[in-house]
């Protein structure tokens, strides 16, 4: 994260105004072709939390309906009524519709007395501590299994169209966020004199409106978001009630709020600040500036802080305020940095003193981002495997990567700086720049008013209007003329030209790493994804005692096809196990078959099939020894069963091990 020291630190020459290379527009189609395939393959937002038990337990079998369904999850979620669903073999719902806190992150829902016998659907959607929602459905059976009728959508809850609109939108409020903080911070602390610049204001006020507009899609967007994924659910004022009284809800309207005081900010930035021209007063206002602004970019920064991961999990009270400091070093890094891409385009001059400002500022601000992401990649991969086996240690990395291909930016950038300050003889560069426009510019003054000294000019009778606005457009073709020929000598020099293009380069690569941590925010924590799989693991184990038995029916289509493979697994752990095979025809003799063939199969990692070809030990036994399971997870256990020389089969099913 150390890249830009050396980059601002040697750009303080790079302050001429620099036309507009061919290859921007390019460069930044290039850059949006990179956003549209990094954000439209990301999948829908994880969960943060997950359901690690539940009673009656998923797949279990209980002799009598129970009157109360358990949820146990990772960490605490937002239920509401109707949050839990359980739906009897038709489809109809057999529960209250009021969950409850039972603590430990356990909630209940009771149900209706008298239920049938049959296969039960419990549906459950929720919302995590960290913001994100979450959804899933399991089954249990009364008596016996039987069929169900229940139908539940595919669609993943915080997907489809409005997850979409809502993801986009996260990453518009990171970047207004970004533009309006470190925009605003680069005038105030860096350059004063760019408060009077329009393409400055204009960068920081398009960064004011773009938070204030995706602050309140997101709003509406909330409640289809975490519920119904309808989008005409968006205009819904009873559910957008609902919204306000979650912790997501108040953090959204308090950044609205903010967002006002930070209007008034920039109207006196941008306003009263660049008009005074009294030393002492600019300086008193610029100290109530700065406080007043950092009391708003740090009241801004809190509303993700309060919301979102840091607000959950291990030290949350050091969490937040270790956030805030990471939100506002990247704003003032990223944000100062479109500012001074913008200046060194659209400016007519940039001072090197506000460059080697920036530079010093932007240096704190990386050393505070080492610090901070430490700290919360710490927090949130806590180990090793975490950060090479789950997606969010798999994004971050890719930061990372990120993160040194700007270092090697900046280094090019540096070359490009350090050139320019050598050809300017010791001098800045845009002060040698503005000493040989200004040069010029005196000549053709005084060349000018000789001219006029020698060569009365007879104004005819009414020709007065007409002189002067002969007058004023001469005046602009010469100024067009004089900004055309600067701007032909600025591009003559390729140092310069290369340093326009490394900077663009840093901004592009800055773009495409706020993409990628705007997905990182919405992916499941590495230590939470880890800690849930363990609690699954164990809730498993627990559940069961012994070794892992299974029996699978199975069907060849033969006349004498049918019959059932129960698989012995002990102790049914990681590890070595010991597998036993019994098969029986259905009126439960031993059925002795040409072939048996098993294999496991872990998808979640990508591991398997492992074969197993078992011994015949007698009729309708079959044995091996030294089964090797290598890591706990929902093993897929397929068999296949040969009943003759051309009929065969093979069946499946899924089992927990380890």
């Amino acid at each position: 994260m150390q890249t830009i020291a050396p980059r601002c630190g040697a750009r303080s020459g790079a302050a001429a105004r620099f036309g507009t290379p061919p290859g921007v527009g390019r460069l930044l189609l290039v850059v949006a072709v990179l956003l549209g395939a990094l954000l439209g393959t990301a999948a829908p937002a994880s969960a943060h939390a997950a359901l690690t038990g539940s009673d009656p337990k998923q797949g279990a079998v209980v002799d009598k309906a129970p009157s109360t369904v358990s949820l146990t999850f990772s960490e605490k979620v937002a239920m509401s009524d109707g949050s839990v669903r359980v739906l009897d073999p038709h489809g109809k719902r057999v529960d209250t519709g009021k969950a409850s806190d039972l603590g430990s992150n356990t909630y209940g829902v009771k149900l209706h007395k008298g239920l049938p016998d049959g296969t039960f659907t419990v549906a459950y959607q929720v919302v995590s501590a960290d913001s994100h929602p979450i959804s899933g459905a399991y089954t249990f059976s009364v008596g016996a299994p039987s069929d169900t009728k229940v139908a539940l959508p595919d669609q993943e809850v915080g997907g489809g169209f409005v997850g979409g609109l809502y993801g986009f939108a996260r990453y518009l409020a990171y970047a207004g966020f970004i533009l309006v903080v470190g925009g605003a911070a680069f005038v105030l602390g860096c350059w004063p004199r760019g408060a009077g610049v329009r393409p400055v204001q204009r960068l920081v006020v398009s960064g004011w409106v773009t938070l204030a507009a995706s602050t309140l899609v997101l709003l509406l967007l909330r409640a289809p978001y975490t519920g119904s994924g309808k989008l005409a659910d968006a205009f819904d004022m009873g559910k957008l009630g609902d919204v306000l009284q979650t912790k997501t809800g108040a953090a959204l309207v308090s950044r609205l709020l903010l967002l006002a005081a930070a209007a008034l900010f920039i109207a006196v930035l941008f306003g009263a600040y660049e008009k005074r021209t009294d030393p002492k007063e600019r300086k008193d206002l610029t100290f109530g500036l700065a406080i007043g602004g950092g009391v708003v970019a740090i009241g801004l920064g809190a509303t993700w802080a309060m919301a979102e991961h840091a607000s959950t999990g291990i030290q949350a009270g050091l969490a937040m305020p270790v956030d805030v400091v990471h939100l506002l070093a990247v704003a003032t890094w990223l944000g100062g940095l479109a500012a001074l891409v913008v200046a060194l385009y659209f400016a007519p001059s940039v001072e090197a003193g506000a460059v080697r400002r920036f530079s010093r500022v932007a240096l704190c601000s990386v050393t505070a981002l080492a610090a901070t992401g430490l700290y919360q990649s710490w927090r949130q991969v806590g180990s090793w495997s975490a950060l090479t086996g789950t997606s969010y240690g798999q994004l971050l990395l890719v930061k990372v990567g990120l993160v040194v291909v700007l270092v090697g930016i900046a280094w090019t950038s540096r070359r490009w700086t350090a050139r320019i300050a050598g050809q300017a003889g010791g001098m800045a560069p845009e002060a040698a720049a503005a000493e040989v426009i200004e040069d010029r510019a005196q000549k053709r003054a005084e060349k000018l008013a000789k001219r006029v000294e020698k060569k009365p000019v007879t104004v005819p009778a009414g020709g007065a209007e007409a002189g002067s606005k002969r007058s004023a457009e001469l005046s602009r073709q010469q100024a067009a003329m004089t900004t055309a020929r600067e701007k032909r000598v600025r591009d003559a020099d390729p140092n310069r030209s290369g340093l326009r293009r490394s900077v663009l380069a840093e901004a592009g690569v800055a773009v495409v790493l706020l993409a990628v941590t705007t997905v990182l925010t919405s992916t499941e924590p590495g230590r939470t994804e880890e800690e849930a799989a363990a609690s699954k693991t164990a809730a498993a184990a627990a559940q069961r005692s012994g070794p892992l038995i299974l029996k699978i029916p199975f069907d060849t289509g033969s006349a004498d096809g049918k019959g059932t493979v129960r698989l012995d697994l002990d102790p049914g752990r990681t590890g070595s196990n010991d597998m036993h095979l019994y098969v029986k025809r259905p009126n439960g003799s031993a059925f002795d078959l040409p072939e048996v063939k098993v294999s496991f199969t872990l998808k979640s990692k990508d591991v398997g099939p492992l074969p197993v070809a078992p011994d015949h030990i007698t009729t309708g036994h079959w044995s091996a020894s030294g089964v090797q399971i290598p890591m706990a997870g929902n093993w897929k256990i397929a068999v296949t069963v040969r009943t003759s020389d051309i009929d065969q089969v093979t069946v499946n099913k899924n089992a927990q091990i380890g």
